[in-house]
């Protein structure tokens, strides 16, 4: 299958032609939310100006950057050590601090709520040593609690970022400081940092996004942001108006983000062609405040937590391991399979559609098809919904001659889960199959045309059994996060068709942590399957040193 030559008449639309009914699942409902947007009915804007975004601007701005400053202050420096530094235990939180990630942000959430609030473990062991527990801030709605939690949940990105910037920058630079009479601190802030600087950028735009899309951890602390206040306005207030201008909104600030982090990137280009070769052996004092930060760091983010839900669970499995519980897991298994198998299958069609028409045109189709991933969930909620229910107005008006009466035909049904679900997690397969699909040599498919095999055939023959671990892996993954994945479940299901992560949020929301516990460690243990896949993978990196 060779390349199609893009400048022929023939073939100039064909690509995008192809792709574009699949960048229409992300197209679609990015349009609906901005054009009802641009056509804005006063009274909402109204009610929104004097009532919700002045509080909820200030609020996502503020968490935003307090969030920010915190994360690189925890994940730049845990790089750094376990990257350029030698001290007891790096080669095991090397990869441990990564584990963190396995957990969501809501589950880290109602973990970190049950352990620290007045009832918790923690506050009781204080009044037993102190008498007393009221010097102790409180947890609920507190926006240090808030803070703690999202750094805790999404520090790894930017420690992730930065130890590959780390390890690939090469000892040549840090020689040459210190030949300069830099002290590995002062090498640290005059030579690393400088030259890390697009890795942790990206990294922390990364952050920023999961911040700006997190729904769960926010609304257990009961902090209004642009994603709760979207939540109440359709479901509290009933007025779909009010959350589609929030997504707007939401939106907007997601895109300029975006291309913020794409400037900032394209902008910094550093080439360092030897991998780093040795460590500074951290001697004296340094070397154990080293491990007790990695320590502490590791243990807030997962280990405790984990033990927790672990002895919670403990503590309740008996009574909540009935059916009521398989049937949530059972909704849960099936419906990240069948939005696998859907996203698994348009990745594989846009990976090869990209690989055969190289036209500007069919790639940036591509790109959009697969923006999606960007997008907060609560919003590509609101994009699927609107056009749904438009969608069902005109069928019903269709079919009322014929004595057919409907509340809804497809709004509200499964079909509507998966097409949202299908337009987030569509990036995360085709990122796995065009990995894999990169690896497939010209070569081989000049070959197959030689042997008179057609662009199908092709596929069929040399394509397919190529990308099979690619496929399998697309296909995991996009599992993995529809498990975790709760704002579109929730806001989108029938009612009464609970998932574990719905479950975790309606208990969570009456303060029943144990309970939630069970539902949230599936979760958190399904979690951690992509995550070790990652570790090993980075373990893989080339480096010395010990």
């Amino acid at each position: 299958m060779s390349v199609v030559d893009h400048t022929a008449p023939a073939y100039r639309w064909r690509g995008f032609a192809f792709a574009l009914p699949i960048a229409l699942l992300t197209i679609v409902p990015l349009l609906a939310v901005v054009g009802m947007a641009l056509t804005p009915q006063p009274e909402i804007w109204q009610h929104l100006w004097n009532h919700v975004l002045p509080r909820v601007l200030a609020n996502t701005l503020l968490l935003m950057l307090i969030v920010s400053i915190v994360v690189l202050a925890v994940g730049v420096p845990l790089a750094w050590l376990t990257a350029m530094c030698d001290f007891p235990g790096r080669k095991f939180f090397a990869w441990a601090l990564v584990l963190p990630l396995a957990i969501p942000a809501y589950v880290l959430a109602f973990v970190q709520m049950g352990l620290f609030e007045y009832a918790g473990p923690v506050q009781s062991f204080l009044r037993d040593i102190f008498g007393s527990s009221r010097w102790f801030p409180d947890i609920r709605g507190s926006l240090w609690g808030l803070v703690m939690v999202l750094v805790m949940a999404f520090y790894p990105y930017v420690y992730l970022m930065a130890r590959s910037a780390f390890l690939t920058q090469g000892h040549r630079s840090m020689e040459a400081a210190q030949a300069l009479g830099y002290s590995p601190v002062a090498a640290f802030f005059k030579v690393g940092l400088p030259l890390a600087r697009p890795w942790i950028g990206a990294g922390l735009a990364l952050v920023l996004m999961e911040v700006l899309a997190d729904f769960g951890a926010i609304a257990v602390f009961n902090f209004d942001t642009f994603t709760t206040a979207l939540y109440k306005s359709w479901f509290d207030l009933h007025n779909i108006g009010a959350a589609a201008q929030l997504a707007a909104m939401l939106v907007l600030v997601v895109t300029l983000l975006l291309a913020a982090e794409q400037r900032s990137r394209s902008a910094q280009r550093f080439h360092v062609s030897n991998p780093q070769q040795y460590r500074v052996v951290l001697k004296g004092g340094s070397r154990w405040l080293a491990f007790a930060l990695c320590l502490l760091i590791f243990s807030a983010a997962f280990a405790v937590p984990m033990v927790q839900m672990v002895a919670w669970s403990l503590s309740v499995w008996q009574e909540d391991l009935n059916s009521d519980y398989w049937g949530y897991a059972w909704n849960t298994l099936s419906l990240a399979l069948m939005t696998a198998a859907i996203a698994t299958v348009l990745a594989l069609m846009l990976s090869w559609i990209r690989r055969r028409y190289t036209d500007g045109l069919t790639s940036w189709t591509v790109r959009l098809a697969v923006l999606g991933y960007a997008m907060p969930g609560v919003v590509l909620a609101v994009g699927v919904f609107v056009p749904i229910a438009w969608l069902d107005a005109w069928l019903m008006a269709l079919l009322e001659p014929w004595g057919v009466q409907s509340l809804g035909i497809i709004k509200g049904s499964l079909a509507g889960m998966l097409l949202a679900l299908a337009a987030r997690f569509l990036a995360v397969a085709y990122n796995a199959t065009d990995a894999a699909m990169q690896r497939i040599t010209r070569s081989q498919e000049e070959a197959c045309a030689s042997l008179g095999l057609g662009p199908w055939q092709t596929l069929r023959r040399l394509h397919l059994p190529l990308l099979r671990t690619g496929l399998l892996s697309a296909f995991l993954m996009v599992v993995v996060d529809v498990m975790k994945e709760m704002p579109i479940t929730l806001m989108m299901r029938q009612f009464g068709w609970d998932t574990l992560a719905v479950r975790v949020f309606q208990l969570t929301s009456e303060s029943m942590w144990d309970q939630a516990a069970l539902p949230a460690l599936a979760i958190v243990l399904v979690g951690l399957l992509p995550v070790i896949l990652l570790v090993l993978q980075t373990e893989k990196t080339p480096s010395s040193g010990g």
